[in-house]
């Protein structure tokens, strides 16, 4: 039975933006595909997550996604995260995600912080 994606969202400024549920993820899938590494390992660090990482960004994104993928058909879980925010939205994960689907790899998405809703609460403009 093949591994679950995960499409993990991170904090976009402050480290203690991030779910309980992200956090929990995190530390039990096989493998972090993490935009930047030395970032990632800062918030991993702080919630005491050892899971490996491997670097996954626009540069090497062919390349690793057809790694990860035979991770997951494997059965292993994998989480993809970013810098800040989540993947696929202006960020690397976009294609792994679409492969993933195309080979009937569950895809599950762990909600976090928005950039768009953050400025929304802000604004003072009415939600009706």
């Amino acid at each position: 039975m093949p591994g679950t994606l995960f499409v993990v969202a991170t904090p976009i400024g402050n480290l203690e933006d991030i779910s309980a549920r992200a956090i929990r993820v995190l530390g039990r899938v096989g493998i972090i595909a993490a935009e930047d590494t030395r970032r990632t390992a800062q918030l991993l660090t702080r919630y005491g997550i050892t899971t490996p990482t491997t670097s996954f960004h626009k540069h090497n994104e062919g390349l690793k996604a057809q790694r990860l993928l035979e991770r997951l058909k494997a059965g292993e879980d994998v989480a993809v995260v970013t810098d800040a925010g989540t993947p696929g939205l202006a960020d690397p994960g976009g294609t792994l995600v679409a492969q993933a689907l195309d080979a009937s790899i569950r895809v599950e998405p762990i909600p976090g912080p928005s950039a768009v809703v953050a400025l929304l609460s802000a604004c003072g403009l009415s939600g009706s």
